[in-house]
């Protein structure tokens, strides 16, 4: 009988240490799975951020550069309407609100809207990079230089007279109020430090303002040269940190994402951690108490599923396991959190958009063919009220290992990244002031439709609106914009294309359009329209408009259909009262 029993226990204690051994197997393998796509998802999203940056760098020289192209200068070294259109432009802008400089090729000022010694001095090492870029044909960015205790930073364009650059503009972001700056304190997190960086280590902007003008780690300044995110480790204040440095933006710049080590790593391997110390109490307990084996371990089996329940309930991101077919067969709790139903049984392909399934359907069978793959892609995931969340998936084939069993995916939220994404992209192709399609947006469409389609152009120019401007204030001309394009939108059809493209200048496109009196009654019905009175701050505003028109056949070239409408507007402007009019051809 002892015999007996001591053989019991021994098989008892075999067989719970076999099942110990394999818990903390598959936790090992969660662990390195975890950890792998944490580290994937930290550089993607390095990645991704560093690229929003490059937009935003990219915008504001686009920005300067429709300033000289929609403005002419005269050049002319003082000139008052020069320095007062610099100023107007400084004003309005949304990023060189520092101020604005032209100079000649060589670096000889022309106007500015400050003095000069507001401005860099023309020594400054900073000025190398934005040198470099204008010598190789793009926008030069500069690195951050100071002026009487204030941080800016230099961007330039040159300005083009026919095919030649015959002189620089240059603009002054204000780093502390800048775009950057605001973009980064909207990402904010008590856990780690977004910065951005220019290609001498100092930082111009961050998460925490009091980061500015501060000079990061060494270590982070020997990667910001590099066009791939990296990761970076480093000591600061005796504390072993981690960043992601994702380089090789425009000026030299870089985009950096520090934390401490133990952030970084902590909620992965803390999470481990107590597992195994929950696998490890299960087997004390299970080897002192043999004598009631069966009803111990299942409590305590309950117990350890109930914890890792508990640790991942809440987790920002969704891990799914699918089986071979692509259908859910387990989903963690945050995942009808989020999505605010249980997918668990359902095929993974009836959760997405339907734009999204095929191209789904095609990675996924890929995946299946290669043993340990990964697959990245990122797609949009229906909710329970009908609404599209996009989502980073991170597909690995683990159908291979025993304790897996299936395609582990790890699904994180990127619908707000996504956004930001869109809005820059629309921001790129829309006039800021009135939401109109700029100059940029304009060609595109008129390219397009010349291609196969008669295209009818009116070029419209506001009479009597610097007056506006000078008398109740630039808010009100502005005010007065917004109104005039409400006005000329509702005069369009459906397939008609309405841009800002200067100051107060407007283009309308009508495809298909060949008949001059169609045109004709248009451009009369938009002068009437625009002669009535504008309600403007309590005033009470009357202005017009010439219109020129320009009929064009397919095949003309686009620059060429917007100067001849352009010619005809001057026309128009000064001669009789009608729309000037061109027939191409």
């Amino acid at each position: 009988m002892r015999l007996r029993s001591w053989l019991v226990v021994s098989i008892s204690a075999a067989l719970l240490l076999a099942i110990g051994a394999v818990g903390i197997s598959v936790n090992r393998s969660a662990l390195r799975a975890a950890e792998t796509v944490h580290r994937a998802d930290t550089l993607a999203l390095a990645t991704n951020n560093g690229g929003l940056v490059e937009q935003l760098l990219l915008v504001s020289a686009k920005e300067l550069n429709d300033f000289v192209t929609s403005r002419p200068l005269s050049l002319t070294p003082g000139d008052a309407g020069d320095r007062a259109a610099l100023l107007e432009y400084a004003s309005k802008s949304t990023f060189f609100t520092y101020g604005v400089v032209l100079t000649d090729l060589t670096g000889n000022p022309i106007n500015a809207t400050k003095p000069a010694n507001m401005f860099p001095d023309q020594a400054a090492i900073g000025w190398k990079p934005l040198i470099s870029g204008l010598a190789l044909g793009r926008p030069g960015f500069s690195s951050l230089m100071t002026v009487k205790d204030t941080l800016v930073q230099a961007v330039a364009v040159p300005i083009v007279v026919g095919s030649d650059p015959v002189a620089l503009i240059y603009g002054f972001i204000p780093v502390h109020k800048g775009q950057l700056q605001v973009y980064l304190e909207k990402l904010s997190d008590p856990s780690r430090l977004s910065l951005v960086v220019d290609a001498g280590g100092t930082v111009g902007a961050s998460s925490d303002p009091a980061a500015l003008g501060t000079l990061v780690d060494s270590e982070i300044i020997k990667k910001i040269g590099s066009d791939q995110s990296v990761f970076v480790t480093y000591r600061a204040n005796g504390r072993s940190m981690i960043a992601a440095v994702h380089g090789g933006l425009p000026g030299g710049w870089a985009y950096v994402r520090t934390q401490s080590t133990a952030t970084f790593d902590g909620p992965v391997r803390n999470r481990s951690l107590t597992i195994n110390l929950a696998l490890l109490t299960m087997l004390l307990v299970g080897v002192v108490g043999l004598a009631v084996l069966g009803y111990r371990s299942q409590l305590v089996r309950r117990r350890a599923e109930e914890r890792f329940a508990a640790l991942v309930e809440h987790a920002p991101d969704v891990v799914t396991v699918l089986d071979g077919d692509g259908c859910v067969v387990y989903s963690s709790p945050s995942g009808k959190r989020i999505l605010g139903f249980v997918a668990v049984g359902s095929p993974v392909f009836d959760l997405l958009h339907p734009d999204d399934r095929q191209h789904v359907r095609d990675r996924f069978a890929a995946l299946l063919t290669e043993k340990g793959g990964l697959e990245r892609m990122q797609v949009r995931v229906v909710q329970s009220d009908g609404n599209h969340r996009w989502f980073d998936f991170t597909a690995s084939n683990q159908l291979h290992n025993a304790a897996l069993n299936g395609v582990v995916i790890n699904a994180r939220d990127i619908t707000d990244s996504r956004e930001m994404q869109d809005r820059l992209a629309h921001d790129a192709h829309h006039d800021p002031l009135t939401g109109l399609p700029n100059r940029r947006r304009l060609q595109e469409r008129l390219t397009a439709s010349l291609q196969d389609t008669p295209v009818g152009v009116l070029f419209v120019d506001l009479d009597g609106f610097k007056p506006v401007n000078d008398e109740l204030g630039h808010e009100a001309g502005d005010e007065l914009l917004r109104q005039v394009g409400d006005r000329l939108s509702a005069c369009l059809r459906p397939t008609d294309v309405l841009a800002r493209v200067g100051g107060d200048e407007f283009v309308l496109l009508l495809p298909g359009v060949v008949g001059g009196e169609d045109v004709d009654a248009l451009a009369t019905r938009l002068r009437v329209t625009i002669a009535a009175p504008f309600d403007v701050a309590g005033h009470e505003v009357r202005i017009g408009a010439s219109v020129g028109l320009h009929l064009a056949d397919p095949g003309e070239d686009p620059d060429e259909v917007l100067r001849t409408a352009d010619q005809a507007m001057y026309a128009a402007k000064r001669g009789p009262d009608r729309p000037g009019r061109h027939r191409a051809g």
